[in-house]
Protein backbone atom coordinates (compact mmCIF):
# COMPACT_ATOMS: atom_id res chain seq x y z
CA UNK A 1 0.00 0.00 0.00
CA UNK A 2 3.25 2.30 0.27
CA UNK A 3 3.90 2.57 -3.08
CA UNK A 4 0.07 3.43 -4.24
CA UNK A 5 -0.59 7.31 -5.09
CA UNK A 6 -4.02 8.57 -5.90
CA UNK A 7 -4.04 11.53 -7.34
CA UNK A 8 -6.15 14.15 -9.63
CA UNK A 9 -5.65 17.15 -11.91
CA UNK A 10 -6.96 20.77 -11.15
CA UNK A 11 -7.05 22.97 -14.15
CA UNK A 12 -9.61 25.40 -15.99
CA UNK A 13 -10.94 24.43 -19.09
CA UNK A 14 -8.24 24.82 -22.20
CA UNK A 15 -5.52 25.08 -19.36
CA UNK A 16 -4.04 21.38 -20.88
CA UNK A 17 -5.20 18.72 -18.47
CA UNK A 18 -6.33 16.21 -21.16
CA UNK A 19 -2.80 16.88 -22.67
CA UNK A 20 -1.17 16.15 -19.74
CA UNK A 21 -3.48 12.78 -18.44
CA UNK A 22 -2.06 11.96 -22.44
CA UNK A 23 1.39 12.58 -21.67
CA UNK A 24 1.34 10.68 -18.19
CA UNK A 25 -0.02 7.87 -19.76
CA UNK A 26 2.39 7.42 -22.48
CA UNK A 27 5.08 8.23 -20.10
CA UNK A 28 4.04 5.51 -18.03
CA UNK A 29 4.17 2.71 -21.14
CA UNK A 30 0.10 2.95 -19.86
CA UNK A 31 0.10 3.25 -24.08
CA UNK A 32 2.96 2.99 -26.50
CA UNK A 33 2.19 5.83 -28.25
CA UNK A 34 -0.30 8.87 -28.55
CA UNK A 35 -2.90 8.36 -31.51
CA UNK A 36 -5.41 9.83 -29.89
CA UNK A 37 -5.67 13.07 -28.02
CA UNK A 38 -7.59 13.53 -25.08
CA UNK A 39 -7.85 9.86 -24.56
CA UNK A 40 -9.53 9.96 -21.29
CA UNK A 41 -12.28 12.33 -22.59
CA UNK A 42 -14.14 9.42 -24.46
CA UNK A 43 -17.51 11.09 -25.13
CA UNK A 44 -17.62 12.36 -28.65
CA UNK A 45 -19.59 15.52 -27.12
CA UNK A 46 -16.02 15.92 -25.15
CA UNK A 47 -14.12 15.85 -27.97
CA UNK A 48 -16.15 18.00 -30.42
CA UNK A 49 -16.41 21.08 -27.16
CA UNK A 50 -13.12 20.08 -25.81
CA UNK A 51 -14.09 20.22 -22.36
CA UNK A 52 -13.92 17.23 -19.93
CA UNK A 53 -18.11 16.30 -18.86
CA UNK A 54 -17.07 13.22 -16.87
CA UNK A 55 -14.10 12.72 -14.16
CA UNK A 56 -12.39 9.34 -15.61
CA UNK A 57 -10.50 6.64 -13.54
CA UNK A 58 -7.45 4.88 -15.13
CA UNK A 59 -4.03 2.67 -13.04
CA UNK A 60 -0.69 3.17 -14.09
CA UNK A 61 2.38 0.92 -13.35
CA UNK A 62 5.63 3.03 -13.07
CA UNK A 63 9.09 2.03 -12.27
CA UNK A 64 10.90 4.37 -10.29
CA UNK A 65 14.52 4.07 -8.91
CA UNK A 66 13.98 0.09 -9.66
CA UNK A 67 10.75 0.17 -7.49
CA UNK A 68 7.29 -0.69 -9.06
CA UNK A 69 4.12 2.60 -7.88
CA UNK A 70 0.82 2.44 -8.76
CA UNK A 71 -0.60 5.34 -10.13
CA UNK A 72 -4.36 6.05 -9.76
CA UNK A 73 -5.58 9.45 -11.62
CA UNK A 74 -8.96 10.07 -11.59
CA UNK A 75 -9.39 13.09 -14.11
CA UNK A 76 -11.67 16.14 -13.43
CA UNK A 77 -13.75 18.42 -15.13
CA UNK A 78 -13.11 22.24 -15.53
CA UNK A 79 -15.81 24.22 -15.69
CA UNK A 80 -18.30 25.04 -12.93
CA UNK A 81 -21.06 23.07 -14.00
CA UNK A 82 -19.72 20.25 -13.29
CA UNK A 83 -18.48 20.68 -9.55
CA UNK A 84 -19.46 17.46 -8.43
CA UNK A 85 -17.78 15.49 -10.61
CA UNK A 86 -14.90 17.50 -9.83
CA UNK A 87 -16.21 16.82 -5.79
CA UNK A 88 -16.18 13.35 -6.16
CA UNK A 89 -12.69 12.92 -7.75
CA UNK A 90 -10.93 15.37 -5.11
CA UNK A 91 -12.85 13.60 -2.34
CA UNK A 92 -11.24 10.00 -3.15
CA UNK A 93 -7.63 10.87 -3.62
CA UNK A 94 -4.39 12.31 -1.24
CA UNK A 95 -2.91 14.60 -4.01
CA UNK A 96 -4.03 17.13 -6.75
CA UNK A 97 -1.76 18.76 -9.88
CA UNK A 98 -2.80 22.55 -10.06
CA UNK A 99 -2.59 23.36 -13.73
CA UNK A 100 -2.26 26.43 -14.87
CA UNK A 101 -1.71 27.84 -18.24
CA UNK A 102 1.18 30.34 -18.66
CA UNK A 103 -0.87 32.36 -21.15
CA UNK A 104 -4.06 32.92 -19.62
CA UNK A 105 -2.81 32.57 -15.72
CA UNK A 106 -5.08 31.91 -12.93
CA UNK A 107 -8.83 31.48 -13.50
CA UNK A 108 -12.02 31.43 -10.89
CA UNK A 109 -12.85 28.29 -11.68
CA UNK A 110 -9.11 27.34 -10.72
CA UNK A 111 -9.15 28.49 -7.43
CA UNK A 112 -12.78 27.04 -6.87
CA UNK A 113 -11.58 23.52 -7.13
CA UNK A 114 -8.07 24.46 -5.66
CA UNK A 115 -10.03 25.32 -2.48
CA UNK A 116 -12.08 22.18 -2.30
CA UNK A 117 -8.85 20.56 -2.52
CA UNK A 118 -7.44 22.21 0.72
CA UNK A 119 -10.62 21.69 2.64
CA UNK A 120 -9.70 18.39 1.88
CA UNK A 121 -6.18 18.67 2.84
CA UNK A 122 -4.77 17.28 -0.45
CA UNK A 123 -1.28 17.67 -1.49
CA UNK A 124 -0.94 20.40 -3.89
CA UNK A 125 2.15 20.18 -6.70
CA UNK A 126 1.72 23.25 -8.91
CA UNK A 127 2.13 22.78 -12.51
CA UNK A 128 3.07 26.10 -14.75
CA UNK A 129 2.36 24.60 -17.91
CA UNK A 130 2.28 26.13 -21.83
CA UNK A 131 5.89 27.41 -21.04
CA UNK A 132 6.80 27.20 -24.96
CA UNK A 133 4.62 29.30 -25.93
CA UNK A 134 5.93 32.46 -23.82
CA UNK A 135 9.06 33.91 -22.47
CA UNK A 136 9.69 33.08 -19.17
CA UNK A 137 9.91 37.10 -18.36
CA UNK A 138 6.35 37.22 -19.76
CA UNK A 139 4.85 34.87 -16.72
CA UNK A 140 7.06 36.00 -13.50
CA UNK A 141 4.03 37.36 -12.59
CA UNK A 142 2.04 34.05 -12.80
CA UNK A 143 4.62 32.26 -10.60
CA UNK A 144 4.51 35.04 -8.26
CA UNK A 145 0.70 34.26 -7.82
CA UNK A 146 0.93 31.07 -7.48
CA UNK A 147 3.03 31.34 -4.22
CA UNK A 148 1.14 33.31 -2.79
CA UNK A 149 -2.01 31.19 -3.75
CA UNK A 150 -1.01 28.01 -1.89
CA UNK A 151 2.13 29.22 0.12
CA UNK A 152 4.57 27.20 -1.58
CA UNK A 153 8.31 28.42 -2.85
CA UNK A 154 9.44 28.55 -6.21
CA UNK A 155 11.45 25.38 -6.29
CA UNK A 156 7.93 23.47 -6.04
CA UNK A 157 6.24 24.77 -9.06
CA UNK A 158 7.03 22.36 -12.43
CA UNK A 159 7.47 24.17 -15.80
CA UNK A 160 5.94 21.94 -18.44
CA UNK A 161 4.70 21.69 -21.80
CA UNK A 162 2.47 18.52 -22.29
CA UNK A 163 2.42 19.39 -25.90
CA UNK A 164 6.19 19.55 -26.17
CA UNK A 165 6.43 16.70 -23.31
CA UNK A 166 8.26 18.63 -21.51
CA UNK A 167 8.75 18.44 -17.80
CA UNK A 168 6.50 14.69 -17.87
CA UNK A 169 9.17 13.05 -16.11
CA UNK A 170 9.30 15.15 -13.19
CA UNK A 171 5.89 15.45 -12.66
CA UNK A 172 5.85 11.64 -11.93
CA UNK A 173 8.64 12.23 -9.72
CA UNK A 174 6.75 14.53 -7.32
CA UNK A 175 3.87 12.66 -7.33
CA UNK A 176 5.70 9.76 -5.83
CA UNK A 177 8.11 11.86 -3.12
CA UNK A 178 5.47 14.09 -2.19
CA UNK A 179 1.53 12.56 -2.29
CA UNK A 180 0.94 10.06 0.74
CA UNK A 181 0.20 6.81 0.41
CA UNK A 182 -3.23 6.09 1.31
CA UNK A 183 -4.08 5.78 4.61
CA UNK A 184 -6.68 1.87 5.64
CA UNK A 185 -6.12 -1.34 7.71
CA UNK A 186 -5.68 -4.70 5.60
CA UNK A 187 -6.39 -6.98 8.54
CA UNK A 188 -10.38 -4.62 9.34
CA UNK A 189 -13.27 -5.84 7.25
CA UNK A 190 -13.60 -4.65 3.37
CA UNK A 191 -15.03 -1.21 3.42
CA UNK A 192 -15.15 0.80 0.28
CA UNK A 193 -16.83 4.13 -1.20
CA UNK A 194 -18.64 4.05 -4.46
CA UNK A 195 -16.94 7.00 -6.32
CA UNK A 196 -18.60 6.44 -9.81
CA UNK A 197 -20.82 3.72 -11.77
CA UNK A 198 -22.07 2.75 -15.12
CA UNK A 199 -24.88 0.78 -17.08
CA UNK A 200 -23.62 -2.13 -18.77
CA UNK A 201 -26.51 -3.51 -20.63
CA UNK A 202 -25.00 -6.94 -20.51
CA UNK A 203 -23.95 -7.41 -16.55
CA UNK A 204 -25.77 -4.38 -15.15
CA UNK A 205 -24.37 -1.88 -13.22
CA UNK A 206 -20.59 -1.41 -12.45
CA UNK A 207 -19.51 -0.24 -9.58
CA UNK A 208 -16.24 1.41 -9.66
CA UNK A 209 -14.92 2.19 -6.08
CA UNK A 210 -11.99 2.79 -3.68
CA UNK A 211 -11.10 0.98 -0.92
CA UNK A 212 -11.15 2.10 2.97
CA UNK A 213 -10.16 -0.78 4.50
CA UNK A 214 -9.63 -4.85 3.77
CA UNK A 215 -10.04 -6.38 0.74
CA UNK A 216 -12.86 -8.03 -1.60
CA UNK A 217 -12.50 -11.14 -3.87
CA UNK A 218 -14.69 -13.02 -6.10
CA UNK A 219 -17.75 -14.57 -5.31
CA UNK A 220 -17.60 -12.75 -1.89
CA UNK A 221 -20.64 -11.33 0.18
CA UNK A 222 -21.20 -7.90 0.49
CA UNK A 223 -23.67 -5.20 1.37
CA UNK A 224 -24.90 -1.78 0.22
CA UNK A 225 -24.72 -0.39 3.26
CA UNK A 226 -27.37 2.55 2.83
CA UNK A 227 -30.26 -0.38 1.93
CA UNK A 228 -28.66 -3.55 3.45
CA UNK A 229 -28.88 -5.08 0.32
CA UNK A 230 -26.66 -8.04 -0.01
CA UNK A 231 -24.88 -8.33 -3.24
CA UNK A 232 -22.42 -11.52 -4.57
CA UNK A 233 -19.31 -9.98 -6.28
CA UNK A 234 -19.13 -12.14 -9.70
CA UNK A 235 -16.52 -9.82 -11.15
CA UNK A 236 -13.71 -7.48 -9.48
CA UNK A 237 -10.42 -6.17 -11.32
CA UNK A 238 -8.38 -2.87 -11.74
CA UNK A 239 -9.35 0.65 -13.81
CA UNK A 240 -6.36 0.49 -16.19
CA UNK A 241 -6.95 2.08 -19.27
CA UNK A 242 -8.75 -1.84 -20.53
CA UNK A 243 -10.36 -2.85 -17.52
CA UNK A 244 -8.49 -6.28 -15.94
CA UNK A 245 -10.13 -9.12 -13.92
CA UNK A 246 -8.27 -9.55 -11.02
CA UNK A 247 -9.15 -11.87 -7.97
CA UNK A 248 -8.88 -9.66 -4.91
CA UNK A 249 -8.61 -5.67 -4.97
CA UNK A 250 -6.64 -4.75 -1.81
CA UNK A 251 -6.75 -1.90 0.98
CA UNK A 252 -5.80 1.76 -0.71
CA UNK A 253 -6.93 0.67 -4.21
CA UNK A 254 -9.44 1.35 -6.75
CA UNK A 255 -11.63 -0.90 -8.89
CA UNK A 256 -14.40 -1.87 -10.44
CA UNK A 257 -17.32 -4.70 -9.33
CA UNK A 258 -19.84 -6.20 -11.61
CA UNK A 259 -22.92 -8.29 -9.28
CA UNK A 260 -25.21 -8.52 -11.70
CA UNK A 261 -27.89 -5.75 -10.44
CA UNK A 262 -29.88 -4.12 -12.90
CA UNK A 263 -32.32 -1.83 -10.52
CA UNK A 264 -30.67 1.80 -10.94
CA UNK A 265 -32.84 2.48 -7.48
CA UNK A 266 -30.58 0.00 -5.69
CA UNK A 267 -27.39 2.25 -5.87
CA UNK A 268 -26.08 5.85 -5.09
CA UNK A 269 -23.28 7.68 -5.38
CA UNK A 270 -20.74 8.17 -2.01
CA UNK A 271 -22.68 4.98 -0.81
CA UNK A 272 -20.28 2.63 1.05
CA UNK A 273 -19.90 -1.27 -0.23
CA UNK A 274 -19.07 -3.21 3.41
CA UNK A 275 -18.57 -6.62 4.34
CA UNK A 276 -21.96 -8.06 5.52
CA UNK A 277 -20.42 -8.48 9.51
CA UNK A 278 -20.39 -4.33 9.25
CA UNK A 279 -23.23 -2.18 10.83
CA UNK A 280 -22.00 0.59 11.98
CA UNK A 281 -19.32 3.32 10.06
CA UNK A 282 -17.46 5.43 11.84
CA UNK A 283 -16.16 7.42 8.58
CA UNK A 284 -18.52 10.45 7.36
CA UNK A 285 -19.67 10.89 3.77
CA UNK A 286 -17.64 12.20 1.35
CA UNK A 287 -20.04 13.33 -1.06
CA UNK A 288 -22.04 16.73 0.07
CA UNK A 289 -25.51 17.33 -0.70
CA UNK A 290 -25.91 18.34 -4.31
CA UNK A 291 -27.44 21.74 -4.53
CA UNK A 292 -29.46 22.39 -8.06
CA UNK A 293 -29.67 25.80 -9.60
CA UNK A 294 -31.42 25.48 -13.21
CA UNK A 295 -34.83 23.16 -13.36
CA UNK A 296 -36.38 22.55 -16.99
CA UNK A 297 -38.89 20.06 -18.41
CA UNK A 298 -37.35 17.18 -20.82
CA UNK A 299 -39.74 15.49 -23.04
CA UNK A 300 -39.62 12.85 -25.62
CA UNK A 301 -40.53 14.65 -29.44
CA UNK A 302 -42.80 11.43 -29.68
CA UNK A 303 -44.70 10.62 -27.19
CA UNK A 304 -44.29 7.15 -27.48
CA UNK A 305 -41.22 7.55 -26.34
CA UNK A 306 -42.09 8.24 -22.63
CA UNK A 307 -40.66 4.99 -21.24
CA UNK A 308 -37.67 4.68 -23.20
CA UNK A 309 -36.55 8.35 -21.81
CA UNK A 310 -37.55 7.02 -18.38
CA UNK A 311 -35.38 4.22 -18.82
CA UNK A 312 -32.53 5.85 -19.98
CA UNK A 313 -32.81 8.92 -17.66
CA UNK A 314 -32.29 6.25 -14.63
CA UNK A 315 -29.16 4.62 -16.78
CA UNK A 316 -27.54 8.16 -17.38
CA UNK A 317 -28.29 9.36 -13.74
CA UNK A 318 -26.05 6.12 -12.37
CA UNK A 319 -23.31 7.65 -14.94
CA UNK A 320 -23.67 11.37 -13.69
CA UNK A 321 -25.71 11.09 -10.13
CA UNK A 322 -25.61 15.61 -9.84
CA UNK A 323 -29.00 15.54 -11.63
CA UNK A 324 -32.59 15.46 -10.62
CA UNK A 325 -35.52 14.09 -11.91
CA UNK A 326 -39.40 13.68 -11.19
CA UNK A 327 -42.16 12.53 -13.89
CA UNK A 328 -44.44 15.39 -14.96
CA UNK A 329 -47.36 15.71 -17.47
CA UNK A 330 -47.81 18.50 -20.08
CA UNK A 331 -51.54 19.62 -21.66
CA UNK A 332 -49.27 20.05 -24.85
CA UNK A 333 -46.35 17.79 -25.14
CA UNK A 334 -47.44 14.93 -22.87
CA UNK A 335 -45.31 13.08 -20.14
CA UNK A 336 -42.04 13.90 -19.42
CA UNK A 337 -39.65 14.52 -16.71
CA UNK A 338 -38.73 17.78 -14.32
CA UNK A 339 -35.21 18.16 -14.06
CA UNK A 340 -32.96 19.71 -12.00
CA UNK A 341 -29.80 20.55 -13.24
CA UNK A 342 -25.90 22.29 -11.72
CA UNK A 343 -26.19 24.72 -14.38
CA UNK A 344 -27.20 25.51 -18.01
CA UNK A 345 -24.23 23.84 -19.42
CA UNK A 346 -24.94 20.51 -17.76
CA UNK A 347 -28.42 20.64 -18.78
CA UNK A 348 -27.37 21.10 -22.26
CA UNK A 349 -25.02 18.22 -21.88
CA UNK A 350 -27.64 16.03 -20.31
CA UNK A 351 -30.27 16.61 -23.07
CA UNK A 352 -27.45 15.48 -25.48
CA UNK A 353 -26.19 12.60 -24.12
CA UNK A 354 -29.85 11.57 -23.69
CA UNK A 355 -30.38 12.46 -27.33
CA UNK A 356 -27.55 10.59 -28.72
CA UNK A 357 -26.34 7.83 -26.32
CA UNK A 358 -30.12 6.51 -26.33
CA UNK A 359 -31.11 7.23 -29.75
CA UNK A 360 -33.86 9.81 -28.72
CA UNK A 361 -35.56 12.86 -29.93
CA UNK A 362 -36.25 15.61 -26.46
CA UNK A 363 -37.78 19.08 -26.19
CA UNK A 364 -36.68 21.09 -23.34
CA UNK A 365 -39.01 23.75 -21.92
CA UNK A 366 -37.98 27.18 -20.43
CA UNK A 367 -35.59 26.65 -17.69
CA UNK A 368 -36.45 28.37 -14.19
CA UNK A 369 -34.53 28.62 -11.08
CA UNK A 370 -36.15 27.06 -7.28
CA UNK A 371 -37.98 29.89 -5.60
CA UNK A 372 -39.10 29.78 -2.20
CA UNK A 373 -43.58 31.05 -1.32
CA UNK A 374 -44.85 31.62 1.46
CA UNK A 375 -48.45 31.44 2.13
CA UNK A 376 -50.31 33.79 4.40
CA UNK A 377 -52.69 31.07 5.74
CA UNK A 378 -49.58 29.41 7.58
CA UNK A 379 -45.55 30.33 8.05
CA UNK A 380 -44.70 27.27 5.99
CA UNK A 381 -42.91 27.56 2.45
CA UNK A 382 -42.70 26.04 -0.95
CA UNK A 383 -40.06 25.45 -3.72
CA UNK A 384 -41.34 26.47 -7.33
CA UNK A 385 -39.37 25.60 -9.93
CA UNK A 386 -42.66 24.83 -12.08
CA UNK A 387 -43.98 28.03 -13.73
CA UNK A 388 -47.66 26.23 -13.42
CA UNK A 389 -47.20 25.25 -10.00
CA UNK A 390 -47.21 28.58 -9.02
CA UNK A 391 -50.51 30.13 -6.98
CA UNK A 392 -52.65 32.44 -7.17
CA UNK A 393 -51.37 35.80 -5.89
CA UNK A 394 -53.94 36.73 -3.47
CA UNK A 395 -52.46 33.45 -1.18
CA UNK A 396 -49.00 34.57 -1.59
CA UNK A 397 -47.64 36.37 1.54
CA UNK A 398 -44.11 36.64 -0.72
CA UNK A 399 -41.87 35.44 -2.62
CA UNK A 400 -38.33 34.41 -2.53
CA UNK A 401 -35.40 33.73 -4.89
CA UNK A 402 -32.00 32.56 -5.07
CA UNK A 403 -28.46 34.93 -4.56
CA UNK A 404 -25.21 34.04 -5.59
CA UNK A 405 -21.91 35.26 -4.63
CA UNK A 406 -20.47 35.64 -8.30
CA UNK A 407 -16.30 35.68 -8.96
CA UNK A 408 -15.08 36.89 -12.18
CA UNK A 409 -11.78 37.28 -12.72
CA UNK A 410 -10.50 39.17 -16.03
CA UNK A 411 -8.00 41.82 -17.09
CA UNK A 412 -8.21 45.20 -15.70
CA UNK A 413 -9.63 47.17 -19.14
CA UNK A 414 -13.04 44.75 -19.16
CA UNK A 415 -13.45 46.58 -15.82
CA UNK A 416 -16.22 48.52 -16.74
CA UNK A 417 -18.01 46.43 -19.05
CA UNK A 418 -18.66 44.05 -16.88
CA UNK A 419 -19.42 45.88 -13.71
CA UNK A 420 -22.65 47.20 -16.46
CA UNK A 421 -23.22 43.93 -17.19
CA UNK A 422 -23.82 42.88 -13.64
CA UNK A 423 -25.52 46.49 -12.93
CA UNK A 424 -27.85 45.09 -16.12
CA UNK A 425 -28.95 41.77 -14.59
CA UNK A 426 -29.19 43.49 -10.93
CA UNK A 427 -25.89 42.63 -9.50
CA UNK A 428 -24.34 44.49 -6.57
CA UNK A 429 -20.37 44.87 -6.92
CA UNK A 430 -18.90 43.60 -3.41
CA UNK A 431 -15.23 43.70 -3.91
CA UNK A 432 -12.74 44.09 -6.52
CA UNK A 433 -9.51 42.68 -5.47
CA UNK A 434 -6.44 43.02 -8.25
CA UNK A 435 -4.87 39.36 -8.18
CA UNK A 436 -2.10 40.96 -10.59
CA UNK A 437 -0.66 44.35 -11.63
CA UNK A 438 -3.47 43.47 -14.58
CA UNK A 439 -5.76 40.97 -13.44
CA UNK A 440 -8.33 41.60 -11.52
CA UNK A 441 -11.25 39.33 -9.51
CA UNK A 442 -14.60 40.68 -9.02
CA UNK A 443 -17.34 39.72 -6.62
CA UNK A 444 -20.79 40.49 -7.23
CA UNK A 445 -24.19 39.62 -4.98
CA UNK A 446 -27.04 38.87 -7.84
CA UNK A 447 -29.91 37.02 -8.22
CA UNK A 448 -29.04 33.34 -9.88
CA UNK A 449 -31.53 33.88 -11.96
CA UNK A 450 -30.40 36.61 -14.07
CA UNK A 451 -26.78 34.50 -15.01
CA UNK A 452 -29.21 31.37 -16.23
CA UNK A 453 -30.03 32.05 -19.74
CA UNK A 454 -27.08 34.49 -21.65
CA UNK A 455 -24.76 35.78 -19.04
CA UNK A 456 -21.64 33.77 -19.82
CA UNK A 457 -22.06 34.08 -23.75
CA UNK A 458 -22.13 37.98 -22.54
CA UNK A 459 -19.51 37.66 -20.21
CA UNK A 460 -16.89 36.04 -22.93
CA UNK A 461 -18.08 38.27 -25.53
CA UNK A 462 -17.22 41.56 -23.77
CA UNK A 463 -13.91 40.24 -22.30
CA UNK A 464 -13.09 38.72 -25.70
CA UNK A 465 -12.76 35.60 -24.16
CA UNK A 466 -10.93 36.65 -21.07
CA UNK A 467 -12.89 36.35 -18.18
CA UNK A 468 -13.85 33.54 -16.31
CA UNK A 469 -16.59 33.12 -13.42
CA UNK A 470 -17.81 30.73 -10.54
CA UNK A 471 -20.28 31.05 -8.32
CA UNK A 472 -21.77 29.69 -4.86
CA UNK A 473 -25.01 29.78 -3.28
CA UNK A 474 -25.52 32.11 -0.62
CA UNK A 475 -29.32 32.94 0.18
CA UNK A 476 -32.81 33.34 -0.48
CA UNK A 477 -34.04 36.85 -0.50
CA UNK A 478 -37.76 38.74 -0.90
CA UNK A 479 -38.40 39.19 -4.69
CA UNK A 480 -41.00 40.87 -6.45
CA UNK A 481 -41.44 37.71 -8.74
CA UNK A 482 -44.08 37.73 -11.91
CA UNK A 483 -45.54 35.31 -13.94
CA UNK A 484 -46.11 35.39 -17.20
CA UNK A 485 -48.31 33.29 -18.52
CA UNK A 486 -48.68 32.66 -22.89
CA UNK A 487 -52.34 32.22 -24.34
CA UNK A 488 -52.69 31.03 -27.92
CA UNK A 489 -55.90 30.89 -29.41
CA UNK A 490 -57.83 31.77 -26.23
CA UNK A 491 -56.14 28.65 -24.53
CA UNK A 492 -53.41 28.59 -21.64
CA UNK A 493 -50.21 27.22 -22.56
CA UNK A 494 -48.53 26.41 -19.57
CA UNK A 495 -45.58 24.77 -20.59
CA UNK A 496 -44.50 28.31 -22.00
CA UNK A 497 -44.91 30.28 -19.11
CA UNK A 498 -41.85 31.61 -17.41
CA UNK A 499 -41.39 32.97 -13.98
CA UNK A 500 -39.23 36.27 -14.12
CA UNK A 501 -38.95 39.32 -12.12
CA UNK A 502 -41.23 41.91 -12.37
CA UNK A 503 -38.40 44.70 -14.03
CA UNK A 504 -37.89 42.44 -17.10
CA UNK A 505 -41.41 40.93 -17.08
CA UNK A 506 -43.45 43.48 -19.73
CA UNK A 507 -39.94 43.23 -22.23
CA UNK A 508 -39.80 39.61 -21.83
CA UNK A 509 -43.81 39.45 -22.75
CA UNK A 510 -43.15 41.36 -25.70
CA UNK A 511 -40.29 38.98 -27.20
CA UNK A 512 -42.13 35.92 -26.02
CA UNK A 513 -45.24 36.96 -28.16
CA UNK A 514 -43.14 37.73 -31.46
CA UNK A 515 -40.83 34.95 -31.30
CA UNK A 516 -43.93 32.93 -31.62
CA UNK A 517 -45.69 35.09 -34.30
CA UNK A 518 -42.47 33.30 -36.07
CA UNK A 519 -42.75 29.73 -34.96
CA UNK A 520 -46.38 29.26 -35.08
CA UNK A 521 -47.63 28.24 -38.93
CA UNK A 522 -50.42 30.29 -40.23
CA UNK A 523 -54.09 28.55 -40.15
CA UNK A 524 -57.22 29.29 -42.15
CA UNK A 525 -57.79 31.61 -39.44
CA UNK A 526 -56.57 34.52 -37.48
CA UNK A 527 -54.88 33.03 -34.48
CA UNK A 528 -54.29 35.51 -31.38
CA UNK A 529 -50.85 34.86 -29.04
CA UNK A 530 -51.25 36.93 -25.26
CA UNK A 531 -49.19 36.99 -22.80
CA UNK A 532 -50.67 37.73 -19.74
CA UNK A 533 -49.35 39.00 -15.96
CA UNK A 534 -51.68 38.83 -12.93
CA UNK A 535 -54.59 38.12 -15.32
CA UNK A 536 -53.62 41.63 -17.25
CA UNK A 537 -52.99 40.97 -20.87
CA UNK A 538 -49.61 42.54 -21.47
CA UNK A 539 -49.02 41.97 -25.33
CA UNK A 540 -50.44 40.78 -28.31
CA UNK A 541 -49.62 39.40 -31.67
CA UNK A 542 -51.80 38.33 -34.38
CA UNK A 543 -51.33 35.46 -37.24
CA UNK A 544 -53.03 36.42 -40.35
CA UNK A 545 -55.13 33.60 -41.74
CA UNK A 546 -54.18 32.05 -45.12
CA UNK A 547 -56.63 33.57 -47.39
CA UNK A 548 -58.48 31.00 -50.37
CA UNK A 549 -59.62 32.82 -52.99
CA UNK A 550 -63.24 32.13 -53.38
CA UNK A 551 -64.16 34.14 -55.92
CA UNK A 552 -61.72 32.88 -58.37
CA UNK A 553 -64.52 30.61 -60.14
CA UNK A 554 -66.73 33.32 -60.53
CA UNK A 555 -66.12 35.31 -64.30
CA UNK A 556 -68.89 37.63 -64.48
CA UNK A 557 -72.70 38.20 -63.38
CA UNK A 558 -73.85 40.07 -60.56
CA UNK A 559 -71.25 41.49 -57.66
CA UNK A 560 -73.90 39.88 -55.22
CA UNK A 561 -72.27 36.32 -56.28
CA UNK A 562 -69.18 37.51 -55.36
CA UNK A 563 -70.39 39.37 -51.79
CA UNK A 564 -72.33 36.32 -50.50
CA UNK A 565 -69.48 33.85 -51.22
CA UNK A 566 -67.31 36.26 -49.47
CA UNK A 567 -69.81 36.16 -46.66
CA UNK A 568 -70.24 32.70 -46.49
CA UNK A 569 -66.09 32.20 -46.14
CA UNK A 570 -66.48 35.03 -43.26
CA UNK A 571 -68.94 32.97 -41.77
CA UNK A 572 -66.75 29.98 -41.91
CA UNK A 573 -63.73 31.72 -40.30
CA UNK A 574 -65.57 32.47 -37.18
CA UNK A 575 -66.64 29.08 -36.74
CA UNK A 576 -63.51 28.15 -37.44
CA UNK A 577 -61.65 30.36 -34.83
CA UNK A 578 -64.18 28.80 -32.02
CA UNK A 579 -63.26 25.22 -32.64
CA UNK A 580 -59.99 24.85 -34.41
CA UNK A 581 -57.38 23.33 -32.82
CA UNK A 582 -53.98 25.39 -32.83
CA UNK A 583 -51.16 22.94 -32.63
CA UNK A 584 -48.27 24.73 -31.69
CA UNK A 585 -44.72 22.90 -33.17
CA UNK A 586 -42.56 21.77 -31.03
CA UNK A 587 -40.00 23.56 -32.61
CA UNK A 588 -41.69 27.03 -31.03
CA UNK A 589 -40.16 25.44 -27.58
CA UNK A 590 -36.69 24.25 -28.51
CA UNK A 591 -36.56 27.94 -30.31
CA UNK A 592 -38.16 29.70 -27.29
CA UNK A 593 -34.85 29.35 -25.24
CA UNK A 594 -32.55 31.51 -27.46
CA UNK A 595 -35.16 34.78 -26.43
CA UNK A 596 -32.06 37.07 -25.13
CA UNK A 597 -30.70 36.17 -28.83
CA UNK A 598 -33.79 37.12 -30.85
CA UNK A 599 -34.03 40.81 -29.31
Amino acid sequence: MKNIRNFCIIAHIDHGKSTLADCILEETKSINKIKINQLLDDMDIERERGITIKSRAVQMNYIYKGEKYILNLIDTPGHVDFYYEVYKSISSCEGALLVIDVTKGIQSQTISNLLIALDKKLTIIPILNKIDLLDKKYYESIIDDVIKLIKCSKEDIIFSSAKKKIGIKKILEEIILKIPSPNGEKKKPFQAIIFDSVYNKYRGIEFLFRVINGSIKENQKVKLFSTNKIIKVEEVGKLFLKRQKKKIIKTGDIGYLISGIKNTDDIKIGDFIVDTSINKINYEYLFKKIQHMVFSGIYPYDTKDYEKLKSSIKKLKLNDFSFLFKPEASSVLGFGFRCGFLGMLHMEIIKERLEREYNLSLISTIPNVSYKVFFKKNKLYKLINNPYEFPEYYLIKKIEEPYVKLFIVTFSQFIGKIINLCIEKRGKIKNQKFLTLNRVELIFYIPLSEIIFDFYDKLKTISKGYASLRYIFKEYKVCNLKKITIIVNNKKVDTLSILTNKKNSIKLSKIICKNLLKLIPKQQFDINIQASIDNKIISRETIKSLRKNVTSKCYGGDISRKRKLLEKQKKGKKKMKLFGKVEIPKSAFLNILNIDKNK
